[in-house]
């Protein structure tokens, strides 16, 4: 029983929870890099949460500022900028113990900002004022730990922060006071720094400078609701003139609030991004303790998936002429240097529109709502009066029962006391005038009541009318909405082309900005351009002549993009990019289809005259997309060819690339030269023929690449799970002769070991051959259901990649099956040890995984046969837990077994078998060290041969 002593078990070098934490850190890293880099547009969504998912995942941010400490903050003014916004984001939506980890970097965060303060342009100003906002809003958190980085509480929970205490109420309010003042103070340097060229909310540029505006609409709706309920509660409890001071401070900071509010609705930017309600025309009067039932709570809305929406805010033009409160938000009107669309209503005075009947909804709606507060309240009042009066009635028609039973009992017993009877009846009539009172006051009562609920079924009546004439109100609304939808929809149209010209302009003026007498001729001839179209709608055939023009300059900038990607071909620089031949396939689609499109929108030469005007639009946006698409095709197409292993046909492709674009630049020619549409035609013809030919040798390149495994794949499929299937037949069977062997020699504790371990491993090759068979079953089905008309290899020639997969699971279930058969032999003959065993079975448990999984990919979700291997496959994890229980308890027995008897020991003996055992023990610890180092090369080798099938062969080899 030596062999199954302690064993040199083999583990890695660094632990599971090591190794995560290493990814965890390397995945952080890079979302904040991606998220705070230089590039001048919005921070990403994206990146930001996955490091405010990061803080969760850690319950602090000391992974965030480790990377924050990476960063060029100091020499870069974009990435500081982007790095103050993501870190706001994250104090507001990280987990709770962000903010306190964060309260020792404030001094980090103000150097950051007084370096960036002394340049006065630019972000220097703006990066300054958001530094001084994160330090008053760690300051407001470091004082009152109680709100959240978010600032959501509930009303019972403020009121447990103030604690109903005055003081703490007064100095709440002063605190958010100044957390307003640079909330305020940092918009309107945002604002004020955009300008009419560059800086507009549609431009990456200016969205760059507005995307922290989202978290301080936040802060600030949060504030002012917080502000609005902690005045009304110290103007309950003290005197007006006291705060004296923190009403002007209010009625500041709200109309500041009120006017970033208005602007930032204008800006077709923040449209889709977040909703921001609305504030009321007048501030509310703290004097007036009434006012605050009509109150209503500003609300913040955020759309659901905000990256859709960032990429539906991009889509967009902003049309709007509202700027900001310095008047430089002009430039968001977009300079058309085409014609305008035909007059209309414009988008400002319909949204201003709907705003204002929104708005006038919404006040009608509080009015009413607050009249019916109110009204409920009275009745309130009323009734719990009416209760009152009712209880006191009872008890007065009680008493009087009670003194007309007494009284008639005295009348039947004391006959000869006259007086006392004319008391009695006395004392009667006064409790029944008194009970006759009561009875009327509670009749006014109850008809006051009912007069009041006749009121309330009225004012109920008329509230119904009202909502009746909002849901009206909200149809006009919708229906004007609709109209501005279209209207957006045919500026769209203009816009787009007006993009797309812009785009082509700014190419030609970056191409010829070397010579400075074509630039004057670019400059000329669009000031031509531009004056043309602006008297089209007096002269109809100027019209024309000006769109041909700019419909020839903008083909001349379609050949000039298609000349550069040839040129292209010939770079050395390309030589080393690469492309993939399937992805290049994806890209010849939408370029053929570009092609053959072309020549339906040529008008004729004979009536190009008068044509243009119909099919300009289309026709110049088709052109331009012929040009990129081109371009883009050719210049992968020369990436595509350097990943050919024949040299010439690489070469030979380069030259297709070329030729191609040649008869590219032939195509646009004809259509600048109003050729006729049939020349066109053939020229566009001429195109798709050389695509073809391209297309061939991206054929032959395909067949290269891949060689004929694609060819005999069906067969290798067949030909792998048969043997997979023999492999675990022998297995099973191998497992058995063992067992019989063992009976007939051992006997004992070794004998009782081996029958756990084999019992517990044919169990386990039992439940892997069930798992087999459902997985050859669900095949078939998938196999049926996938091939259609086609024959089993042609589906799976077809599915290649997928089979492959197959293959590769396949083959490593029959060798983990040979591993544990090998595992239990050595075991039980005593040449090896358990732990092999528990790593042999881990591996087949692995293994009949990865099978599951390639069966399970193109499995139907409602397949029996798939919830048939899902149950088999949990058969194979017990019986794998059972194995590994069994070696577990099988070295424990052995260890008992063989316990040291150190009684008879001397004090030298022992000693001496001491430092023989720690002499051992480092023995070991080395050889545990190499081991780790020989499974670590072993798995890396073992990552790179996984997907490969002569990997798998390598290892299949004994």
């Amino acid at each position: 029983m030596a062999s199954l002593s302690l064993p040199r078990v083999l583990q890695p070098r660094k632990s599971s929870l090591e190794l995560e934490r290493e990814n965890f850190e390397k995945f952080q890293q890079v979302s904040i890099s991606k998220a705070v880099n230089s590039i001048e547009c919005p921070v990403k969504e994206k990146h930001v949460r996955s490091a405010i998912i990061g803080t969760f995942q850690e319950k602090n941010a000391q992974t965030f500022w480790d990377c924050v400490k990476r960063l060029p903050l100091e020499g870069n003014r974009i990435v500081a900028w982007k790095f103050c916004h993501v870190l706001h984001k994250i104090l507001r939506e990280g987990h709770e113990s962000v903010v306190p980890l964060s309260q020792k970097h404030k001094e980090r965060i103000r150097n950051i900002g007084k370096l960036w303060g002394h340049l006065r342009e630019s972000y220097g100003k703006l990066i300054q004022q958001y530094t001084q906002l994160l330090i008053v809003k760690l300051d407001f958190h470091r004082r009152n730990p109680r709100f959240p980085g978010n600032l959501e509480v509930s009303k019972e929970e403020l009121d447990a922060i103030g604690e109903n205490n005055v003081n703490n109420y007064f100095e709440m309010a002063v605190e958010m006071f100044d957390y307003m003042d640079e909330v305020l103070a940092l918009q309107s340097a945002i604002f004020g720094s955009l300008d009419m060229s560059r800086s507009n909310s549609m431009t990456s540029c200016g969205q760059c400078r507005l995307a922290p505006l989202i978290p301080c609409i936040q802060d600030s709706s949060q504030l002012y609701d917080y502000c609005v309920k902690i005045l009304f509660k110290l103007h309950s409890e003290l005197p007006a003139d006291t705060l004296q001071g923190h009403r002007d401070r209010f009625l500041k900071q709200f109309k500041d609030l009120k006017q970033f509010y208005l602007s930032a609705n204008t800006l077709q930017y923040f449209r889709n991004l977040i909703h921001i309600p609305p504030l009321p025309e007048n501030p509310p009067n703290f004097l007036i303790q009434s006012e605050f039932l009509g109150y209503v709570t500003p609300v913040v809305r955020l759309p659901t998936d905000l990256e859709q929406s960032e990429a539906d805010a991009s889509e967009f033009v902003d049309v709007s002429d509202a700027g900001s409160p310095s008047g430089s938000l002009s430039g968001d009107l977009v300079d058309l240097s085409v014609p305008q669309p035909v007059p209309m209503a414009p988008p400002d005075e319909w949204s201003q529109r709907i705003e204002r009947l929104h708005q006038e909804n919404n006040k009608l709606r509080q009015d009413h709502h607050k009249f019916v507060d109110q009204l409920q309240v009275r009745i309130m009042d009323l009734e719990n009066a009416l209760a009152t009066k009712d209880s006191e009635l009872m008890q007065e028609k009680k008493l009087h029962e009670d003194l007309m039973h007494q009284t008639t009992a005295d009348l039947m017993h004391q006959t000869t006391a006259a007086e006392k009877n004319d008391d009695a009846e006395k004392r009667a009539k006064a409790f029944e005038e008194k009970f006759l009172k009561l009875k009327e006051v509670y009749s006014k009562l109850r008809e006051e009541h009912i007069n009041l609920l006749r009121q309330k079924a009225d004012v109920d009546k008329q509230l119904i009318g009202i909502q009746k004439a909002s849901e009206d109100a909200e149809k006009r609304k919708e229906e004007a909405e609709a109209q501005l939808s279209e209207m957006v929809a045919d500026h769209d149209k203009v816009l787009t082309l007006t993009k797309e010209i812009e785009r082509s302009k700014r190419d030609m003026m970056e191409r010829e900005l070397k010579s400075q007498d074509q630039q004057q001729a670019l400059q000329s001839l669009l000031e031509k351009a531009k004056s043309d179209l602006l008297e089209m709608e007096l002269k109809n055939q100027d019209q024309q002549e000006a769109l041909k023009r700019l419909l020839v300059a903008c083909v001349r900038e379609a050949e000039a993009i298609v000349e550069r990607s040839i040129h292209e071909v010939d770079n050395p620089a390309i030589s080393a990019v690469t492309c993939t031949p399937d992805y290049l396939g994806t890209l010849a689609v939408p370029l053929r289809d570009s092609v053959v499109e072309l020549p339906a929108l040529v008008p004729d030469s004979a009536k190009a005259s008068s044509s243009y005007s119909s099919v300009f639009e289309k026709l110049v946006c088709h052109i331009i997309r012929v040009a990129h698409l081109s371009a883009d095709y050719v210049l992968h197409a020369k990436a595509t060819s350097n990943t050919s292993p024949d040299i010439e046909l690489g070469e030979h492709m380069a030259e297709k690339c070329k030729v191609l674009g040649s008869s590219v630049l032939a195509l646009l020619r004809g259509v600048r030269e109003e050729a006729d549409s049939s020349t066109v035609k053939e020229l566009a013809n001429t195109t798709v023929d050389r695509m073809d030919e391209l297309a061939n040798l991206l054929e032959r390149l395909t067949g290269q690449i891949k060689g004929d495994s694609v060819e005999i794949i069906g067969d290798m499929v067949e030909n792998e799970l048969s043997n997979m299937d023999k492999a675990i037949e022998e297995a099973a069977k191998r497992i058995a002769e063992i067992l019989s062997k063992s009976r007939a020699r051992d006997s004992g504790i070794k004998l009782e070991v081996n029958e756990k371990i084999l019992d517990t491993c044919t169990s386990l090759m039992l439940a892997i051959r069930i798992l087999v068979q459902k997985a050859r079953l669900l095949q078939a089905e998938i196999v049926a259901k996938g091939k259609g008309t086609a024959t089993a290899k042609e589906f799976y020639k077809r599915n290649h990649q997928w089979t492959e997969g197959l293959i590769s699971a396949a083959k490593a279930v029959a060798m983990g099956a040979k591993f544990l058969l090998t595992a239990a032999d050595k075991v039980v003959s005593g040449e090896g040890k358990l732990e092999s065993l528990i790593v042999a079975s881990q591996e087949v448990a692995a293994s009949t995984a990865q099978l599951v999984v390639a069966s399970r990919v193109k499995a139907s979700r409602d397949s029996l046969n798939l919830t048939a291997l899902s149950q088999a496959s949990r058969g194979v994890t017990q019986a794998t837990g059972q194995v590994v229980a069994t070696a577990k308890d099988c070295a424990q027995l052995i260890e008992e077994n063989e316990e040291l008897d150190v009684s008879g020991l001397t004090l030298h003996q022992a000693k001496r078998l001491e430092m023989d055992c720690q002499v051992k023990v480092l023995e070991l610890e080395a050889s545990l060290q190499q081991e780790r180092q020989h499974l670590a090369a072993l798995r890396r080798q073992h990552y790179q041969l996984a997907g490969d099938v002569e990997g798998w062969e390598i290892m299949d080899k004994p």
